[in-house]
């Protein structure tokens, strides 16, 4: 790796240790020439399967459409953000281990439900009333009802 400071090419790791539990390598480097030091962060690169939409189409899945719709369920609700990125972690976790090349759109829609559930139950029924799409003040009650029965 080039330094950042002046772009010599001898440069060398002093340090590496693993950080986001086992998913990154931190590693503090040294320049040989300037003897500036600074941090990088390893990770592996994962390829995403493909997401399918309820209307055919394909498109690259999207951490960030994910994590926003999370936040947006979540907005004026008292979830730290480390809940918020260990929610998507584990969604991505879990879409990954599927093995497939692409995934339906209602799976990711399920597997946010499952996770706002978990996180807040006020979250998951706002989520749910837009996702499968309520119609009336009913729908809401059958939904409140099925998370009552679940909690128990």
């Amino acid at each position: 790796m080039h330094c950042p400071f002046c772009s010599a090419d001898d440069t060398k790791v002093i340090d590496s240790r693993l950080v986001s539990e086992g998913k990154s390598v931190r590693r503090r480097r040294e320049c040989g020439l300037c003897g500036e030091r600074w941090t990088t962060f390893e990770t592996a690169e994962l390829l995403m399967p493909k997401l399918v939409k309820r209307d055919g189409s394909r498109e690259p899945f999207d951490e960030a459409k994910l994590r926003q719709g999370l936040r947006k369920a979540l907005e004026k609700r008292p979830v730290s953000d480390e809940a918020i990125d260990a929610a998507v972690g584990r969604m991505m976790d879990r879409i990954r281990e599927s093995g497939e090349r692409e995934v339906k759109s209602g799976q990711v829609g399920e597997a946010v439900m499952g996770e706002l559930r978990q996180l807040d139950p006020v979250a998951y029924v706002r989520f749910a009333s837009v996702y499968r799409d309520f119609q009336d003040v009913s729908e809401f009650q059958s939904e409140i009802r099925r998370l009552k029965r679940h909690a128990r």
